[in-house]
């Protein structure tokens, strides 16, 4: 009999080794996907940020051009109030807007040697091109962190303990459909 109460209390031990072990692992990699969307935010809100900077210096050479410069300032405005939800979808489709409407922009930018001489312009569009680079860098880091997060969520035991640890799995950020160059490649 004080056997089987030792055996008994050893499995106990394990099982209840394995769901702390489980809600841990499963606990830390959400966290890190959470992190991992806040790096994209910050990417996306300094390149945000270069905006303004970006549509006043092409006013200055290029005011007629309205049209691309108002859908810049829309593209922007949708892109900080994705950042303030949770569905990496409106993220990344606000993001796609963004890259369209700054190719666009730099595209204009083309027919105004001016513009293209000036040293402002030249180095926000250096900016922009860093910028981007950290947004690629940012966005493969979110999809790695998610894609070990779904396979905890999706495979055997970890499965059984995602209702108690509230975690669930998430969507990749997916590159936006014709992802082209980044929009500040020079001329």
């Amino acid at each position: 009999m004080v056997t089987f109460v030792w055996v008994l209390t050893g499995i106990t031990a394990l099982l209840l080794l394995v769901v702390v072990t489980g809600f841990n692992r499963l606990r830390r990699a959400d966290l890190a996907a959470r992190e991992a969307i806040g790096g994209i935010d910050v990417q996306l809100t300094r390149r945000a940020e270069l905006v303004p900077r970006l549509v006043e210096t092409v006013k200055a050479h290029a005011a007629h051009e309205q049209g691309v410069l108002g859908e810049v300032t829309r593209a922007r405005t949708q892109v900080q109030r994705a950042t303030e939800g949770d569905d990496v979808g409106s993220r990344a489709e606000a993001d796609a807007g963004l890259e369209r409407s700054l190719a666009d922009l730099t595209a204009v930018a083309k027919n105004y040697p001016t513009l293209r001489a000036d040293a402002t312009f030249s180095e926000l569009l250096r900016q922009l091109a860093d910028v981007e680079g950290q947004v690629a860098f940012a966005r493969q880091y979110y999809n790695d962190t998610v894609r070990r997060l779904n396979d905890l969520v999706a495979t055997v035991p970890w499965m059984f303990l995602t209702g108690v640890a509230r975690v669930h799995s998430r969507d990749f950020y997916e590159a936006p459909e014709g992802h082209r160059e980044v929009p500040g490649a020079p001329f």
